[in-house]
Protein backbone atom coordinates (compact mmCIF):
# COMPACT_ATOMS: atom_id res chain seq x y z
CA UNK A 1 0.00 0.00 0.00
CA UNK A 2 1.35 3.41 -1.02
CA UNK A 3 2.34 5.78 1.74
CA UNK A 4 -0.15 8.61 2.23
CA UNK A 5 1.34 12.07 2.44
CA UNK A 6 -0.05 15.56 2.89
CA UNK A 7 0.95 18.68 1.02
CA UNK A 8 -0.19 22.27 0.76
CA UNK A 9 -1.60 23.64 -2.50
CA UNK A 10 -2.29 27.25 -3.49
CA UNK A 11 -5.94 27.59 -4.44
CA UNK A 12 -5.07 30.47 -6.77
CA UNK A 13 -2.23 29.05 -8.88
CA UNK A 14 -2.02 25.39 -7.79
CA UNK A 15 1.58 25.56 -6.56
CA UNK A 16 2.58 22.73 -4.19
CA UNK A 17 4.44 23.20 -0.87
CA UNK A 18 5.63 20.69 1.73
CA UNK A 19 4.51 22.94 4.62
CA UNK A 20 2.18 25.85 5.22
CA UNK A 21 3.25 29.45 4.77
CA UNK A 22 1.30 32.69 4.80
CA UNK A 23 2.15 33.72 1.25
CA UNK A 24 2.39 31.74 -1.97
CA UNK A 25 5.83 32.44 -3.47
CA UNK A 26 4.59 31.58 -6.99
CA UNK A 27 1.68 34.03 -7.37
CA UNK A 28 2.22 36.29 -4.34
CA UNK A 29 -1.27 35.77 -2.87
CA UNK A 30 -1.75 35.59 0.91
CA UNK A 31 -3.61 32.89 2.88
CA UNK A 32 -4.32 30.70 -0.15
CA UNK A 33 -2.54 27.48 0.92
CA UNK A 34 -4.80 24.52 1.77
CA UNK A 35 -3.67 21.15 3.11
CA UNK A 36 -4.65 18.12 1.06
CA UNK A 37 -3.95 14.40 1.15
CA UNK A 38 -1.82 13.18 -1.74
CA UNK A 39 -0.80 9.66 -2.67
CA UNK A 40 2.22 8.45 -4.60
CA UNK A 41 3.27 5.12 -6.05
CA UNK A 42 0.10 4.36 -8.03
CA UNK A 43 0.30 3.68 -11.73
CA UNK A 44 -1.04 6.40 -14.02
CA UNK A 45 -4.04 5.80 -16.23
CA UNK A 46 -3.25 4.20 -19.59
CA UNK A 47 -5.23 4.66 -22.79
CA UNK A 48 -5.92 2.14 -25.53
CA UNK A 49 -4.53 4.34 -28.27
CA UNK A 50 -1.69 4.08 -30.73
CA UNK A 51 1.60 5.69 -29.72
CA UNK A 52 2.32 9.15 -31.07
CA UNK A 53 4.36 9.42 -34.27
CA UNK A 54 6.62 12.19 -35.53
CA UNK A 55 5.29 13.94 -38.65
CA UNK A 56 6.29 16.82 -40.86
CA UNK A 57 4.11 19.87 -40.39
CA UNK A 58 2.75 19.63 -43.95
CA UNK A 59 1.71 16.01 -43.37
CA UNK A 60 -0.73 16.98 -40.59
CA UNK A 61 -4.37 16.92 -41.71
CA UNK A 62 -5.62 20.51 -41.98
CA UNK A 63 -8.93 19.94 -43.76
CA UNK A 64 -11.91 22.24 -42.97
CA UNK A 65 -13.88 19.18 -41.87
CA UNK A 66 -11.93 19.06 -38.62
CA UNK A 67 -14.38 21.67 -37.25
CA UNK A 68 -17.77 20.35 -36.20
CA UNK A 69 -20.84 22.55 -36.53
CA UNK A 70 -22.97 22.41 -33.39
CA UNK A 71 -26.21 23.55 -35.11
CA UNK A 72 -26.19 26.56 -32.78
CA UNK A 73 -25.06 29.84 -34.34
CA UNK A 74 -24.30 31.58 -31.05
CA UNK A 75 -22.26 28.66 -29.69
CA UNK A 76 -20.45 28.25 -33.01
CA UNK A 77 -19.56 31.95 -32.99
CA UNK A 78 -17.92 31.97 -29.56
CA UNK A 79 -16.01 28.75 -30.37
CA UNK A 80 -14.60 30.24 -33.58
CA UNK A 81 -17.00 28.85 -36.20
CA UNK A 82 -17.35 25.35 -34.81
CA UNK A 83 -15.85 22.78 -32.44
CA UNK A 84 -12.31 21.62 -33.21
CA UNK A 85 -11.49 17.91 -32.94
CA UNK A 86 -9.53 17.06 -29.81
CA UNK A 87 -10.27 20.39 -28.13
CA UNK A 88 -11.15 20.81 -24.46
CA UNK A 89 -13.69 23.55 -23.71
CA UNK A 90 -14.31 24.82 -20.16
CA UNK A 91 -17.73 26.42 -19.55
CA UNK A 92 -18.03 28.38 -16.30
CA UNK A 93 -20.89 30.26 -14.70
CA UNK A 94 -22.91 30.85 -11.55
CA UNK A 95 -25.19 28.10 -10.17
CA UNK A 96 -28.55 28.02 -11.93
CA UNK A 97 -27.46 30.25 -14.81
CA UNK A 98 -28.10 27.49 -17.40
CA UNK A 99 -24.72 25.83 -18.09
CA UNK A 100 -26.08 22.28 -17.97
CA UNK A 101 -29.16 23.28 -19.96
CA UNK A 102 -27.03 24.82 -22.71
CA UNK A 103 -24.86 21.74 -23.22
CA UNK A 104 -27.71 19.25 -22.81
CA UNK A 105 -29.74 21.21 -25.34
CA UNK A 106 -26.79 21.13 -27.73
CA UNK A 107 -26.43 17.37 -27.22
CA UNK A 108 -30.05 16.41 -27.83
CA UNK A 109 -30.41 18.74 -30.83
CA UNK A 110 -27.18 17.75 -32.59
CA UNK A 111 -28.59 15.18 -34.98
CA UNK A 112 -26.58 12.25 -36.35
CA UNK A 113 -23.89 12.69 -33.68
CA UNK A 114 -23.11 10.39 -30.77
CA UNK A 115 -22.86 12.37 -27.51
CA UNK A 116 -21.87 11.05 -24.08
CA UNK A 117 -23.20 13.28 -21.27
CA UNK A 118 -21.56 12.46 -17.92
CA UNK A 119 -23.11 13.94 -14.79
CA UNK A 120 -21.57 13.91 -11.35
CA UNK A 121 -24.26 16.14 -9.84
CA UNK A 122 -27.58 14.79 -11.13
CA UNK A 123 -29.05 11.34 -11.67
CA UNK A 124 -29.96 10.03 -15.11
CA UNK A 125 -33.66 10.49 -14.24
CA UNK A 126 -33.15 14.19 -13.47
CA UNK A 127 -31.31 14.74 -16.74
CA UNK A 128 -34.05 12.93 -18.66
CA UNK A 129 -36.65 15.22 -17.07
CA UNK A 130 -34.80 18.28 -18.35
CA UNK A 131 -34.32 16.70 -21.78
CA UNK A 132 -38.06 16.04 -22.08
CA UNK A 133 -38.76 19.69 -21.33
CA UNK A 134 -36.33 20.80 -24.04
CA UNK A 135 -37.43 18.19 -26.56
CA UNK A 136 -35.26 15.20 -27.54
CA UNK A 137 -34.24 15.26 -31.21
CA UNK A 138 -31.03 13.24 -31.14
CA UNK A 139 -31.47 9.58 -30.20
CA UNK A 140 -27.69 9.21 -30.09
CA UNK A 141 -27.35 11.01 -26.75
CA UNK A 142 -26.08 8.72 -23.96
CA UNK A 143 -26.15 9.43 -20.22
CA UNK A 144 -23.73 8.31 -17.52
CA UNK A 145 -23.92 9.17 -13.82
CA UNK A 146 -20.31 8.73 -12.67
CA UNK A 147 -17.58 10.65 -10.83
CA UNK A 148 -14.55 8.34 -11.22
CA UNK A 149 -12.47 9.71 -14.10
CA UNK A 150 -11.03 6.26 -14.92
CA UNK A 151 -14.53 4.78 -15.28
CA UNK A 152 -15.59 7.71 -17.47
CA UNK A 153 -12.61 7.25 -19.80
CA UNK A 154 -13.28 3.52 -20.03
CA UNK A 155 -16.94 4.12 -20.90
CA UNK A 156 -15.91 6.67 -23.54
CA UNK A 157 -13.39 4.27 -25.04
CA UNK A 158 -16.12 1.64 -25.39
CA UNK A 159 -18.77 4.02 -26.78
CA UNK A 160 -16.44 6.18 -28.95
CA UNK A 161 -18.67 9.29 -28.90
CA UNK A 162 -18.30 12.31 -31.17
CA UNK A 163 -18.46 14.69 -28.16
CA UNK A 164 -17.88 14.09 -24.44
CA UNK A 165 -19.54 16.36 -21.84
CA UNK A 166 -18.54 16.34 -18.16
CA UNK A 167 -20.84 18.05 -15.64
CA UNK A 168 -18.91 19.16 -13.65
CA UNK A 169 -15.13 18.94 -13.36
CA UNK A 170 -15.31 19.82 -9.63
CA UNK A 171 -17.28 16.62 -8.91
CA UNK A 172 -14.79 14.31 -10.64
CA UNK A 173 -12.06 12.39 -8.86
CA UNK A 174 -9.18 10.12 -9.80
CA UNK A 175 -7.97 7.09 -7.86
CA UNK A 176 -4.39 8.36 -8.13
CA UNK A 177 -5.10 10.93 -5.39
CA UNK A 178 -6.79 10.27 -2.04
CA UNK A 179 -8.18 13.79 -1.52
CA UNK A 180 -11.87 14.52 -1.92
CA UNK A 181 -13.47 15.78 -5.18
CA UNK A 182 -13.23 19.50 -5.80
CA UNK A 183 -9.82 19.95 -4.18
CA UNK A 184 -7.05 21.62 -6.14
CA UNK A 185 -5.10 18.41 -6.74
CA UNK A 186 -8.19 16.47 -7.86
CA UNK A 187 -9.36 19.18 -10.27
CA UNK A 188 -5.88 19.51 -11.75
CA UNK A 189 -5.30 15.77 -12.19
CA UNK A 190 -8.76 15.06 -13.59
CA UNK A 191 -8.45 17.90 -16.10
CA UNK A 192 -5.01 16.65 -17.13
CA UNK A 193 -6.34 13.08 -17.62
CA UNK A 194 -9.23 14.30 -19.76
CA UNK A 195 -6.99 16.59 -21.77
CA UNK A 196 -4.57 13.77 -22.50
CA UNK A 197 -7.45 11.47 -23.50
CA UNK A 198 -8.96 14.12 -25.78
CA UNK A 199 -5.69 14.84 -27.58
CA UNK A 200 -4.94 11.15 -28.08
CA UNK A 201 -8.36 10.20 -29.44
CA UNK A 202 -9.44 13.46 -31.11
CA UNK A 203 -12.73 13.52 -29.17
CA UNK A 204 -13.71 17.09 -28.22
CA UNK A 205 -14.63 17.52 -24.55
CA UNK A 206 -16.84 20.05 -22.77
CA UNK A 207 -16.09 20.62 -19.06
CA UNK A 208 -18.61 22.47 -16.90
CA UNK A 209 -16.93 24.39 -14.09
CA UNK A 210 -18.15 26.15 -10.97
CA UNK A 211 -17.13 29.71 -10.17
CA UNK A 212 -16.09 31.31 -6.90
CA UNK A 213 -17.83 34.22 -5.18
CA UNK A 214 -15.53 36.72 -6.94
CA UNK A 215 -16.60 35.41 -10.35
CA UNK A 216 -13.49 33.40 -11.29
CA UNK A 217 -13.57 29.71 -12.18
CA UNK A 218 -13.08 27.50 -9.12
CA UNK A 219 -9.91 25.47 -8.89
CA UNK A 220 -6.29 26.29 -9.71
CA UNK A 221 -5.43 28.73 -12.50
CA UNK A 222 -3.64 25.88 -14.23
CA UNK A 223 -7.08 24.51 -15.13
CA UNK A 224 -7.61 27.43 -17.51
CA UNK A 225 -4.14 26.89 -18.98
CA UNK A 226 -4.79 23.18 -19.64
CA UNK A 227 -7.99 23.68 -21.66
CA UNK A 228 -8.13 25.14 -25.18
CA UNK A 229 -11.16 27.37 -24.75
CA UNK A 230 -12.69 29.07 -21.72
CA UNK A 231 -16.31 30.27 -21.97
CA UNK A 232 -18.11 32.30 -19.31
CA UNK A 233 -21.92 32.07 -19.07
CA UNK A 234 -23.24 35.25 -17.51
CA UNK A 235 -26.57 36.84 -16.71
CA UNK A 236 -29.06 37.55 -13.96
CA UNK A 237 -31.16 34.57 -12.93
CA UNK A 238 -34.08 36.96 -12.42
CA UNK A 239 -33.93 38.08 -16.06
CA UNK A 240 -34.32 36.07 -19.22
CA UNK A 241 -31.16 36.96 -21.15
CA UNK A 242 -27.88 35.07 -20.90
CA UNK A 243 -24.50 36.11 -22.31
CA UNK A 244 -21.90 33.55 -23.43
CA UNK A 245 -18.49 35.24 -23.47
CA UNK A 246 -15.15 33.91 -24.71
CA UNK A 247 -12.30 34.42 -22.23
CA UNK A 248 -9.72 32.27 -24.05
CA UNK A 249 -9.74 30.55 -27.42
CA UNK A 250 -6.78 28.88 -29.11
CA UNK A 251 -8.77 28.35 -32.31
CA UNK A 252 -10.52 31.69 -32.80
CA UNK A 253 -11.20 35.16 -31.49
CA UNK A 254 -11.26 35.67 -27.72
CA UNK A 255 -13.61 38.64 -27.94
CA UNK A 256 -16.76 37.00 -29.27
CA UNK A 257 -20.17 37.11 -27.62
CA UNK A 258 -23.26 34.91 -27.81
CA UNK A 259 -26.67 35.92 -26.45
CA UNK A 260 -29.48 33.57 -25.41
CA UNK A 261 -32.91 33.96 -23.90
CA UNK A 262 -33.98 31.51 -21.21
CA UNK A 263 -37.47 30.14 -21.89
CA UNK A 264 -39.56 27.35 -20.44
CA UNK A 265 -38.38 24.94 -23.15
CA UNK A 266 -34.69 25.83 -22.99
CA UNK A 267 -32.40 28.52 -24.35
CA UNK A 268 -33.33 30.45 -27.48
CA UNK A 269 -30.66 32.02 -29.67
CA UNK A 270 -30.90 35.80 -30.02
CA UNK A 271 -29.72 36.46 -33.56
CA UNK A 272 -30.15 40.27 -33.42
CA UNK A 273 -29.31 41.39 -29.87
CA UNK A 274 -29.40 45.10 -30.72
CA UNK A 275 -33.17 45.01 -31.17
CA UNK A 276 -33.57 43.19 -27.85
CA UNK A 277 -31.28 45.56 -25.93
CA UNK A 278 -33.09 48.65 -27.26
CA UNK A 279 -36.66 47.31 -27.15
CA UNK A 280 -37.65 48.80 -23.78
CA UNK A 281 -36.38 52.33 -24.30
CA UNK A 282 -38.39 55.32 -23.14
CA UNK A 283 -38.19 58.40 -25.34
CA UNK A 284 -37.58 61.90 -24.03
CA UNK A 285 -35.82 60.94 -20.79
CA UNK A 286 -32.60 62.76 -19.78
CA UNK A 287 -29.48 60.71 -19.07
CA UNK A 288 -29.82 58.15 -21.86
CA UNK A 289 -27.65 57.71 -24.98
CA UNK A 290 -27.24 54.92 -27.53
CA UNK A 291 -23.76 53.48 -28.13
CA UNK A 292 -22.56 51.53 -31.16
CA UNK A 293 -20.04 49.02 -29.85
CA UNK A 294 -18.31 45.90 -31.19
CA UNK A 295 -18.10 42.47 -29.60
CA UNK A 296 -15.63 40.56 -31.74
CA UNK A 297 -16.92 40.92 -35.30
CA UNK A 298 -20.49 41.62 -34.19
CA UNK A 299 -21.77 45.21 -33.91
CA UNK A 300 -24.07 45.88 -30.97
CA UNK A 301 -26.25 48.87 -30.18
CA UNK A 302 -27.06 49.34 -26.52
CA UNK A 303 -28.32 52.04 -24.22
CA UNK A 304 -26.16 53.90 -21.70
CA UNK A 305 -28.01 55.34 -18.71
CA UNK A 306 -26.57 57.98 -16.36
CA UNK A 307 -27.82 59.79 -13.30
CA UNK A 308 -26.05 62.94 -12.04
CA UNK A 309 -27.54 64.31 -8.84
CA UNK A 310 -26.34 66.78 -6.14
CA UNK A 311 -24.67 64.91 -3.32
CA UNK A 312 -26.32 65.29 0.10
CA UNK A 313 -23.07 64.17 1.75
CA UNK A 314 -19.56 65.53 1.69
CA UNK A 315 -18.25 62.59 -0.28
CA UNK A 316 -19.93 62.20 -3.72
CA UNK A 317 -20.73 58.63 -4.71
CA UNK A 318 -19.44 57.02 -7.90
CA UNK A 319 -20.95 53.78 -9.23
CA UNK A 320 -20.71 52.11 -12.66
CA UNK A 321 -22.48 48.92 -13.73
CA UNK A 322 -21.16 47.30 -16.92
CA UNK A 323 -18.47 49.98 -17.47
CA UNK A 324 -14.99 50.52 -16.01
CA UNK A 325 -15.38 52.91 -13.09
CA UNK A 326 -11.86 54.27 -13.51
CA UNK A 327 -12.68 55.14 -17.10
CA UNK A 328 -15.87 56.85 -15.92
CA UNK A 329 -13.88 58.91 -13.40
CA UNK A 330 -11.57 60.01 -16.21
CA UNK A 331 -14.53 61.11 -18.35
CA UNK A 332 -15.98 63.01 -15.40
CA UNK A 333 -12.69 64.91 -15.03
CA UNK A 334 -12.70 65.71 -18.77
CA UNK A 335 -16.29 66.99 -18.58
CA UNK A 336 -15.46 69.18 -15.61
CA UNK A 337 -12.25 70.56 -17.07
CA UNK A 338 -13.19 70.93 -20.74
CA UNK A 339 -16.97 71.48 -20.60
CA UNK A 340 -17.36 73.33 -17.30
CA UNK A 341 -19.68 70.76 -15.69
CA UNK A 342 -19.33 70.68 -11.89
CA UNK A 343 -19.18 66.92 -11.49
CA UNK A 344 -17.13 67.02 -8.27
CA UNK A 345 -20.14 68.00 -6.13
CA UNK A 346 -22.55 65.45 -7.64
CA UNK A 347 -23.30 61.76 -7.15
CA UNK A 348 -22.81 59.90 -10.43
CA UNK A 349 -24.39 56.55 -11.33
CA UNK A 350 -23.86 54.80 -14.67
CA UNK A 351 -25.54 51.70 -16.07
CA UNK A 352 -25.18 49.70 -19.29
CA UNK A 353 -28.57 48.15 -19.99
CA UNK A 354 -29.02 44.46 -20.77
CA UNK A 355 -26.46 43.22 -18.24
CA UNK A 356 -23.60 43.53 -20.75
CA UNK A 357 -20.13 44.70 -19.73
CA UNK A 358 -18.36 46.81 -22.38
CA UNK A 359 -14.67 47.70 -22.67
CA UNK A 360 -14.84 49.26 -26.15
CA UNK A 361 -13.25 52.77 -26.29
CA UNK A 362 -16.07 53.78 -28.66
CA UNK A 363 -18.42 53.84 -25.67
CA UNK A 364 -16.59 56.88 -24.24
CA UNK A 365 -18.60 59.41 -26.23
CA UNK A 366 -22.04 57.85 -25.46
CA UNK A 367 -21.10 57.73 -21.76
CA UNK A 368 -20.04 61.38 -21.82
CA UNK A 369 -23.24 62.30 -23.66
CA UNK A 370 -25.42 60.46 -21.14
CA UNK A 371 -23.63 62.16 -18.23
CA UNK A 372 -24.01 65.59 -19.84
CA UNK A 373 -27.68 64.88 -20.61
CA UNK A 374 -28.41 64.04 -16.96
CA UNK A 375 -26.33 66.97 -15.68
CA UNK A 376 -28.22 69.53 -17.81
CA UNK A 377 -31.52 67.60 -17.51
CA UNK A 378 -31.87 67.65 -21.30
CA UNK A 379 -32.89 64.59 -23.30
CA UNK A 380 -31.07 63.28 -26.36
CA UNK A 381 -33.07 62.43 -29.49
CA UNK A 382 -33.78 58.68 -29.44
CA UNK A 383 -32.72 58.42 -33.12
CA UNK A 384 -29.17 59.62 -32.44
CA UNK A 385 -26.36 57.09 -32.02
CA UNK A 386 -22.76 57.78 -30.97
CA UNK A 387 -19.43 55.97 -31.38
CA UNK A 388 -16.06 57.60 -30.58
CA UNK A 389 -13.27 57.70 -28.03
CA UNK A 390 -12.78 60.78 -25.85
CA UNK A 391 -9.29 62.12 -25.19
CA UNK A 392 -8.06 63.92 -22.09
CA UNK A 393 -8.16 67.28 -23.83
CA UNK A 394 -11.78 66.78 -24.84
CA UNK A 395 -11.06 65.74 -28.43
CA UNK A 396 -13.21 63.14 -30.20
CA UNK A 397 -10.93 60.35 -31.37
CA UNK A 398 -11.50 57.66 -34.05
CA UNK A 399 -12.34 54.00 -33.39
CA UNK A 400 -12.04 50.85 -35.50
CA UNK A 401 -14.68 49.10 -37.65
CA UNK A 402 -16.72 52.27 -37.97
CA UNK A 403 -18.55 51.15 -41.12
CA UNK A 404 -19.95 48.06 -39.40
CA UNK A 405 -21.21 50.26 -36.57
CA UNK A 406 -22.85 52.66 -39.03
CA UNK A 407 -24.51 49.82 -40.94
CA UNK A 408 -25.98 48.38 -37.72
CA UNK A 409 -27.38 51.78 -36.68
CA UNK A 410 -28.77 52.30 -40.19
CA UNK A 411 -30.44 48.88 -40.14
CA UNK A 412 -32.15 49.62 -36.81
CA UNK A 413 -33.69 52.87 -38.02
CA UNK A 414 -31.45 55.54 -36.47
CA UNK A 415 -31.32 58.75 -38.51
CA UNK A 416 -28.14 60.37 -37.09
CA UNK A 417 -24.78 58.99 -36.00
CA UNK A 418 -22.01 61.08 -34.44
CA UNK A 419 -18.46 59.88 -35.08
CA UNK A 420 -14.93 61.29 -35.08
CA UNK A 421 -13.84 63.63 -37.89
CA UNK A 422 -10.91 61.30 -38.64
CA UNK A 423 -13.28 58.34 -39.00
CA UNK A 424 -15.46 60.39 -41.34
CA UNK A 425 -12.50 61.19 -43.60
CA UNK A 426 -11.48 57.54 -43.86
CA UNK A 427 -14.92 56.16 -44.78
CA UNK A 428 -14.72 54.15 -48.01
CA UNK A 429 -18.39 54.81 -48.74
CA UNK A 430 -20.63 57.64 -47.64
CA UNK A 431 -23.93 56.61 -49.24
CA UNK A 432 -25.53 55.43 -46.00
CA UNK A 433 -29.17 56.38 -45.46
CA UNK A 434 -28.30 57.49 -41.94
CA UNK A 435 -26.91 61.02 -41.51
CA UNK A 436 -23.28 60.91 -40.38
CA UNK A 437 -22.12 63.88 -38.29
CA UNK A 438 -18.34 64.29 -37.78
CA UNK A 439 -17.08 65.89 -34.58
CA UNK A 440 -13.66 67.12 -33.51
CA UNK A 441 -14.28 68.18 -29.91
CA UNK A 442 -16.93 67.63 -27.26
CA UNK A 443 -18.33 71.10 -27.91
CA UNK A 444 -19.27 69.96 -31.44
CA UNK A 445 -21.21 67.03 -29.96
CA UNK A 446 -23.09 69.23 -27.46
CA UNK A 447 -24.19 71.57 -30.29
CA UNK A 448 -25.53 68.59 -32.23
CA UNK A 449 -27.44 66.81 -29.47
CA UNK A 450 -28.55 69.77 -27.33
CA UNK A 451 -28.82 72.50 -29.97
Amino acid sequence: MAKVKTAFFCRNCGAKYPKWSGQCSSCGEWNTLDEEIVSTGKKPTTFKTEPSTVRKIREVDFSPGRRMSLQNDELNRVLGDGLVDGSVVLLGGEPGIGKSTLLLQMAIQLKEKKILYVSGEESEYQIRMRAERIGIQNEGTYLLAETEIEAIITASENLKPDILILDSIQTMRTAKIDSSPGTISQVRECAAEIQQYSKKTGIPVFLIGHITKDGSIAGPKILEHIVDTVLQFEGDRHHGYRILRTLKNRFGSASELGIFEMQSNGLREVSNPSEILLSDREEGLPGAAVAATMEGVRPLLLEIQALVSPSPYGNPQRSANGFDQRRMNMLLAVLEKRSGMKMGINDVFLNVTGGIRVDDPAVDLPVAAALASSYHDLSIDSKICLAAEVGLSGEVRPVNKIEQRISEADKLGFNTMIISQNNFKSLSRKDFKIKIVPATRLSDVWKQIFG
